[in-house]
């Protein structure tokens, strides 16, 4: 489950997607933290938090907001499922990449949007580890059935939380649940039977997470890896850039790297359709992006200790801080800070002409920039 704020909305509304992204939103209304014991250590209610915001918040699950985008490609965009990238060359007007069925695809700019453990960088750019930054944590996630105990969590994200370890288990929309892991590991390398490893580690956080243990699956449909982010000195080589978390992974302790991925993607659109060159339309795109993604970056190494509380005092001081959240009038008090955060990519001018578009019979979704016709 992912907060959508910030660039990611606003791309949303000029794509014209805020109806459908409203249809996935999370039934969830709070975020309630506990100990192992079950005694409580802090609470955060979506609503409120979302009015800090000013409404312009969704939370839901990362695969229905990839179906709300795939739905919008339509008939013009090929898609090949299965498939990889094995060999990248560059030729005088573009690049041709051979993938693993054999065959090739030239173009004239192949935009590698394939996650943090990019394909495309690793044959472009080099071996990932020099540009990896561990964080120091471990991260895991599964979905599984059990109706008695979605019935016992109602509408609410759990959270089990001790020093250096917590667990999360809630509803998605589907009716299932969802459990999240996230624990200290010094030592970066993932351990060859990660079930294994999640169940000794979390096994003693009390009876709701050894129920949602008893669900973890031993192959498929577990993810497990590390907590990291990606730190690239230049996102563009040739005739080949990258988008999303492939070059600028913020890592889950910053939040908003599916936002922040929409957010790249709308700038480098919008830089390739203006005058000059590619290479010129890829430099400019870095330029306006790589601020506000270092800016992130920051921010997560920064609130990693409060994300996952090393000690039992900044346990103690991050429940007293989501309790006092919800004192009246807070969420407006906060307002201020969070729009000075959140840094949208999304020029102000830009929602304001499509919102403008709108209000006289045009659409949200055909704002924007001319396409150019000179280049497929």
């Amino acid at each position: 489950m992912i907060d959508f704020v910030g660039s990611g909305y606003d791309v949303a509304e000029l794509m014209g997607l805020l109806p459908q992204l409203a249809e996935i939103h999370t039934k969830n209304a709070v975020v309630r933290y506990v100990a192992p014991d079950g005694s409580g250590r802090g609470r955060i209610d979506y609503d409120r938090m979302a009015q800090a915001f000013d409404g312009r918040a969704f939370t839901f699950m990362r695969p229905d907001l990839e179906r709300v985008l795939l739905g919008q490609l339509g008939e013009a965009v090929t898609i090949r499922y299965g498939l990889t990238i094995d060999a990248i060359e560059e030729v005088e007007d573009g690049v041709v990449a051979t993938l693993s069925d054999g065959s090739t695809e030239a173009a004239d700019l192949l935009v590698g949007a394939d996650g943090i453990h990019s394909r495309i960088r690793d044959l472009v750019f080099g071996p990932e580890q020099p540009l990896v930054r561990y964080l120091g944590y471990h991260t895991a996630s599964y979905v599984f059935d059990d109706d008695a105990l979605r019935a016992k969590l109602g509408q609410q994200f759990t959270l089990v939380a001790t020093p250096d370890r917590q667990a999360g288990i809630y509803p998605t929309n589907d009716g299932r649940l969802a459990a999240w892991l996230i624990h200290r590991a010094p030592d970066p390398t993932l351990p060859a039977d990660p079930a294994a490893t999640i169940r000794a580690t979390y096994q003693d956080l009390g009876d709701l997470v050894v129920r949602a243990l008893a669900h973890c699956p031993s192959d498929r449909g577990l993810y497990y890896d590390q907590v990291a982010q990606i730190e690239m000195d230049g996102w563009t080589r040739g005739h080949v850039t990258l988008v999303g978390d492939a070059c600028q992974a913020v890592s889950l302790m910053a939040g908003q790297g599916a936002s922040m991925a929409l957010g790249g993607a709308y700038v480098l659109a919008e830089e390739l359709r203006g005058d000059g060159s590619i290479a010129d339309a890829t430099r400019r795109y870095e330029q306006r992006v790589r601020p506000a993604v270092r800016d992130k970056q920051r921010a997560g190494r920064r609130t990693a200790r409060w994300l996952v509380p090393d000690s039992q005092w900044r346990l103690t001081v991050r429940g007293l801080i989501f309790d006092a959240a919800r004192l009246p009038g807070l969420p407006k008090l906060m307002r201020p800070v969070l729009k000075a955060t959140r840094g949208s990519l999304v020029p102000p001018q830009a929602l304001a002409d499509a919102r403008l578009r709108h209000s006289s019979g045009g659409s949200l979704a055909a704002s924007g920039s001319r396409a150019r016709s000179d280049r497929p």
